[in-house]
């Protein structure tokens, strides 16, 4: 008696939750649930230009705003985050899914970051050369004119010269 009770139950459930789901889309897609040409241009707001560009016709104005920063759930397309019959943005390979990935951070705040570890790094590197102490040791001076001969007659091979100023004294 229970499993028959408990199997109504969740058809019931499933009903109501495809319903409301079929609904919501509905209203997502058309939300005064009337017939709408596809041709139909959508409302604009005031603060979008208007540009007349007489190859659109009359295709819809859509807004400039990329489909990632939609929610990833609630579409009929969940890879490409539509529903089937919107009409498509101008600028489509823009905007989609496979489009440039849109910033996590604003640009001034991601330049200002960049700012301050290019700025740490650099004064990091200035503290290095500024506080490394003298060597405490003479470097090594080599005889007979810095091995000239020793080490292929070349000038362009020559070693440190020995300093003769301290050898005189």
């Amino acid at each position: 008696m229970n499993t028959s009770l408990t199997v109504a139950r969740r058809a019931a459930l499933r009903a109501r939750v495809a319903s409301s789901a079929a609904a919501r889309i509905r209203c997502y897609a058309n939300p005064a649930n009337t017939t709408v040409a596809p041709t139909s241009p959508a409302p604009m707001t005031a603060a979008e230009p208007v540009d007349d560009d007489p190859q659109l016709a009359d295709y819809p104005r859509l807004p400039f705003v990329s489909k990632q920063t939609r929610p990833a759930r609630g579409w009929e397309d969940l890879q490409f985050r539509r529903n089937f019959g919107e009409p498509l943005h101008e600028q489509e390979e823009v905007l989609s899914m496979w489009g440039p990935d849109v910033p996590v951070v604003p640009p001034q705040t991601a330049l200002r970051w960049f700012s301050i570890a290019v700025l740490g790094f650099v004064s990091f590197g200035v503290l290095c050369n500024v506080a490394h102490p003298e060597i405490p040791a003479v470097r090594r001076e080599y005889p007979f004119g810095g091995l000239v001969n020793e080490l292929g007659g070349l000038e362009q091979n020559k070693a440190r010269v020995e300093n003769d100023s301290e050898a005189d004294e």
